[in-house]
């Protein structure tokens, strides 16, 4: 089939994903007379039918100190590749590790062969599926969001998902993780025994926090590699601007800021059924129940009106931008973290009825306000036409073909353009394409970091493509480079891939940041 047949099949079929519009409340895709998806010419048509489809070591520390220092490039460019060869020392080892277990399974089940024989004519006779660490087939080892989000094709659109997966299958095994946080990640969630580094730096956190005035600059530069789950809600609610830095102001910023936001719901929110609120709030009303839906903690019914609260106070207090999808998956971050203020256990299947009322009120507030904040630096993302979005996305694709041509020739061989896939990591901030423990993990640094958000998230996301470059330039057709894109593997990732990321976030940003005619061809 010719690239354009292509293009037109997985158009026609990917725009069917009714969660997959990352639109404003109340637009809707453009279509032709006869239905089908129409060829996008615009910005605003990409963004119609774009589918919908987050501890290295000592030198991580080193990588951090610098973070907030004017230094030279060859000292930075050295020690973001200590980060990133450590990394590949680190993997080299588990795969030798694999390989030898590989060959003591082997020997043992050819002893053990003749007696599994008779096992196994029992287990065809009676099949047992689980369902424990095999990744949804329907969508390339990313669990599928919601069931409207599923691929919906043809045989032929079956053959591409299955090769797709066939990919993630193929890489080493791993044992299955929360979503939220998995065991070894200590800076994410969980409490097992702390090692001396992590106990360590959980000290000069608490040194820096001690003060009558914190010193953020200070914080700044602990928190770039990431922050102990201990002290990151006081952490985030600094380095956000929500919290003042005079530690006596803090308690009275608090109540007066948590009063302010319930005044807004008294004030607003029984607003949200008339009429020109209506569209508003039934987006908001739809599109929370996919916000995470793998996640027990998010489909709990006080949980679901907290975020509905939220996101309507927010959309009608900034009318130039009103809710857009997306947006939502925004709140999550915040809510985990101030969530772990009041628990010890793991949140992802924590009942959050069983907190008072009164804290519920402290969580909804600090997110809403957190939230705002992060908006404040990134609302031209989502104001008419989204400018915020189409200017990152072009610079994302001048930046990748500078510092990796083959992979953005490539793909201009095989007509994929980049707002096609990167628009969603741009409107999310790359929420759909990692964990939520990621996420978390990732916005560390984007809170340490100087416009982490706005400005450094662009490197995250170049280095993020250039991170996939083998399996992109495996890949010969229009339609097997968009699945890949938009069902990038990392559901086993943890802070070790998340650190080598931002790594070579940091050296791209140092290389390319303050010259711009690297821009330039």
């Amino acid at each position: 089939m010719s690239t354009d047949g292509n293009k037109k099949q997985f158009w026609k079929r990917n725009t069917a994903k009714v969660p997959g519009s990352l639109i404003k409340a109340g637009n809707k895709p453009q279509t032709t007379p006869g239905g089908k998806p129409k060829k996008a010419t615009t910005f605003q048509e990409f963004e119609s039918i774009t589918s919908d489809a987050w501890d290295v070591g000592d030198d991580d520390d080193e990588l951090l100190a610098m973070a907030a220092q004017n230094l030279n490039i060859e000292v930075v460019m050295e020690t973001a590749n200590k980060v990133i060869e450590n990394h590949s020392k680190q993997q080299e080892k588990q795969r030798q590790d694999d390989a030898g277990a590989s060959e003591l399974e082997e020997r043992e089940e050819e002893d053990a062969n003749e007696e599994e024989v008779e096992e196994e004519e029992e287990e065809e006779s009676t099949p047992e599926v689980s369902f424990a660490s095999e990744p949804s087939p329907l969508s390339d080892g990313r669990l599928v969001k919601s069931l409207s989000e599923a691929p919906i094709g043809s045989p032929k659109d079956a053959a591409g998902e299955r090769a797709s997966l066939h990919r993630q299958q193929s890489l080493p095994h791993r044992p299955t993780i929360p979503m939220v946080a998995r065991i070894a990640d200590q800076n994410t969630s969980g409490t097992p025994a702390m090692t001396e580094r992590e106990a360590s730096r959980l000290d000069k956190f608490r040194q820096v926090l001690a003060g009558p005035n914190t010193d953020l600059e200070e914080l700044r530069k602990l928190s770039w590699s990431g922050i102990p789950r201990q002290v990151r809600p006081i952490t985030w609610k600094l380095l956000s601007g929500y919290l003042p830095a005079n530690t006596e102001r803090r308690e009275s910023t608090l109540q007066r800021k948590r009063q302010e936001y319930f005044g807004f719901i008294e004030q607003y929110y029984d607003s949200r059924n008339d009429e020109h609120h209506q569209d508003t709030y039934r987006q908001i009303h739809i599109d929370i129940p996919r916000t995470n839906p793998l996640i027990p903690l998010f489909q709990q019914a006080s949980v679901q009106e907290i975020f509905e609260r939220i996101l309507f106070i927010w959309a009608i207090r900034h009318p130039a931008s009103g809710y857009v999808q997306g947006i939502n998956d925004l709140v999550t971050p915040f809510f985990v973290v101030y969530v772990f203020e009041y628990i010890k256990e793991e949140v992802e299947n924590f009942d959050v009825s069983s907190l008072q009322e009164e804290t519920l009120r402290n969580i909804e507030a600090d997110s809403f306000w957190c939230m705002s904040k992060l908006l404040d630096g990134i609302q031209d993302n989502y104001t008419f036409a989204q400018p915020g979005i189409q200017r990152k996305v072009k610079a994302l694709e001048e930046l990748v073909s500078r510092i990796d041509e083959m992979v953005h020739v490539h793909m201009q061989q095989y007509e994929v353009e980049y707002l096609q896939f990167a628009f969603r990591w741009m409107n999310n901030l790359l929420m759909r394409e990692l964990p939520l423990r990621c996420t978390i993990r990732l916005w560390d640094t984007y809170q340490a970091e100087p416009e982490g958000f706005s400005h450094f998230h662009l490197y995250v996301c170049a280095a993020f493509l250039v991170r996939w470059r083998k399996e992109i330039l495996d890949e010969r057709d229009f339609q097997g480079l968009m699945i890949l894109l938009q069902n990038l593997p990392t559901m086993h990732w943890g802070n070790e891939e998340v650190s080598v990321l931002l790594a070579e976030a940091y050296r791209l940003k140092f290389a390319f940041a303050d010259a711009p005619n690297h821009y330039k061809r």
